[in-house]
């Protein structure tokens, strides 16, 4: 076994003979992000949609016991999940999010234009939480030549 291999078979075996919070310090070394990055689109006081990089704080959390601690956020109240799927060329019309929403983006890639101006594209793995239910609103586009997969997390 390379040492690179003893290294993370040695972190590994420690981690699941010891069920304890991690220090920060533990964490930045592991390499686990603290925070978790995502974008938020809403509403500002003249009613165009913008969007911003906002993130949330992970810690270190008993979440199934017996297994090591995993690293988790603060809820967003939520009580349904629905999966979102944009036909490849898809295009919409100006509108408003019609709720306060999560959105994550599983496969494929969108651009959504935004009242302000601003346009961004976001692919697999990008998280959005979409607030922007009054105003300008935005137009969503699939870029690409396949269809989105989305998680939509309406929000309580």
């Amino acid at each position: 076994m390379s040492a690179a291999g003893m290294a993370l078979w040695s972190t590994t075996a420690t981690m699941v003979g010891r069920h304890c919070r991690s220090s920060r310090a533990e964490i930045r070394a592991q390499n686990v992000p603290v925070h978790k990055k995502y974008l938020r689109l809403y509403a500002d006081d003249a009613g165009d949609s913008r969007v911003e990089e906002a993130s949330i704080e992970l810690l270190s959390t008993p979440y199934a016991p017996p297994a090591p601690d995993l690293y988790l956020s603060q809820p967003f109240p939520a009580a349904a999940a629905a999966f979102l799927t944009f036909p490849t060329g898809w295009t919409g019309t100006w509108h408003v999010t019609p709720r306060r929403q999560l959105l994550v983006v599983l496969s494929g890639e969108i651009e959504v234009e935004l009242s302000d101006g601003s346009v961004r594209q976001a692919g697999p793995g990008t998280v959005g939480l979409l607030e922007d239910t009054a105003g300008g609103g935005h137009i969503t586009r699939v870029v690409g030549g396949e269809p989105v997969e989305t998680l939509v997390v309406p929000l309580a």
